[in-house]
C-alpha cells in the first residue's frame, strides 16, 4: 500500500481510467464493490485516488466492467509506479494535506499559471524571502520545521525548471515595494525576477502601481495547474491565508479564473517589460 502522502499524477489517472470504465460498462458503484464484496465507498475511494491501488481489486474491478485483456494490460502495468509514493513524501511532516493534494497535480504539470495579490508568487521566491516571509507569517513554527518548507519550495522549484514546464507568474508592482527580510533580501528576490525574465519558459508579468482595477482585483493567491493528461482536468487553488483553501476541479469554475487570468494579463504590460522601480523603497531599508 501506498504510504500516504497524497496522489500522484499516474494514482490520479489509474483511478479516473477505473470509474470511466465502470462508467462506460454500466455498472453501479453498489454492483462493483459487490464484484470486491466491499463497501460502495470502497469503490468510491479507489476512484477518487483516496487509496492504495490493489492489483487484485484492480484485477476483480477491470473483469467485472468486461475490460479485454488488451486493455487492461497497460493498466495492470502501471499500477507499481501508481502506488509510489510522490518524491515529495520526505517532507511531509512539513505540509498541510492540501498541500500534498496540489503538489501531487503540479508535479506533472506542464503550465502553471499564478497570481498573488502582494507577494512575489512562491514558485518564484528566493530561499531568503520565502524564509523570512515564514518568520513572519508563522512565528510560532520551529526553526526545523521552517527550513523544510524552504528546502520543499525549492524542490518544486528544480523539479519545475528540470522538465521543461511553463511558469507563468503574474503580481502587483507592491510585492516589489513589501521589505521581505530586509534591503538585502529584496535586493536578491528582484535579481531573480529580472533573470527569470529572460529563461525560457518563465514568464513574468507586473502590474503597476497606479493600474486600475482589473478582473483579479481582490482575489486572493491563486494557482492553475494543467496537466497533459486527459484524465486529469485543470485545476485551480484559491488560498485564502489563514482561512482555507479551496481546490477546484468543475469546468465552469476553472473557466472562470482561467478567463479572469487572460483579462488580468491583458491589461498588464508585456512580459519582459522592466521592471517597476522600487530603489525609493530599498533605500528606506
Amino acid at each position: 500500500m501506498r504510504p500516504r502522502s497524497g496522489p500522484t499524477a499516474e494514482h490520479r489517472v489509474v483511478a479516473t481510467r477505473l470509474r470511466m470504465l465502470r462508467e462506460r460498462a454500466g455498472v453501479s458503484l453498489q454492483a462493483a464493490a459487490s464484484a470486491l464484496g466491499a463497501h460502495p465507498a470502497t469503490v468510491r475511494r479507489i476512484e477518487r485516488a483516496e487509496t492504495g491501488l490493489d492489483s487484485g481489486q484492480v484485477r476483480v474491478l477491470l473483469e467485472r466492467y468486461g475490460v479485454s485483456a488488451g486493455e487492461a494490460e497497460p493498466i495492470m502495468a502501471g499500477l507499481t509506479a501508481a502506488n509510489l509514493p510522490g518524491w515529495w513524501h520526505r517532507w511531509r511532516d512539513a505540509m498541510e494535506p492540501w498541500q500534498q493534494e496540489v503538489i501531487g497535480i503540479e508535479s506533472s504539470a506542464g503550465l502553471v499559471r499564478t497570481w498573488h495579490p502582494a507577494l512575489v508568487p512562491e514558485l518564484l521566491r528566493t530561499p531568503a524571502y520565502e524564509a523570512a516571509l515564514s518568520r513572519t507569517l508563522r512565528p510560532a513554527e520551529s526553526p526545523a520545521r521552517r527550513d523544510l518548507r524552504v528546502e520543499l519550495l525549492g524542490e518544486r522549484q528544480r523539479r519545475l525548471a528540470e522538465r521543461g514546464a511553463a511558469l507563468w507568474a503574474l503580481f502587483p508592482a507592491a510585492a516589489l515595494h513589501t521589505r521581505v527580510g530586509g534591503a538585502a533580501v529584496m535586493a536578491r528576490q528582484r535579481a531573480l525576477l529580472e533573470d527569470a525574465a529572460h529563461q525560457r519558459g518563465l514568464t513574468v508579468q507586473v502590474t503597476p502601481l497606479d493600474a486600475p482595477p482589473h478582473p483579479l482585483t481582490g482575489v486572493p493567491p491563486l494557482r492553475l495547474l494543467r496537466v497533459d493528461a486527459p484524465e486529469i482536468g485543470d485545476r485551480v487553488v484559491l488560498e485564502t491565508p489563514g482561512s482555507r483553501v479551496d481546490i477546484l476541479d468543475d469546468a465552469a469554475g476553472v473557466t472562470e479564473y482561467r478567463i479572469r487570468l487572460d483579462d488580468a494579463c491583458s491589461a498588464a504590460p508585456p512580459p519582459g517589460a522592466p521592471l517597476p522601480d522600487a530603489t525609493a523603497a530599498a533605500s528606506n531599508a
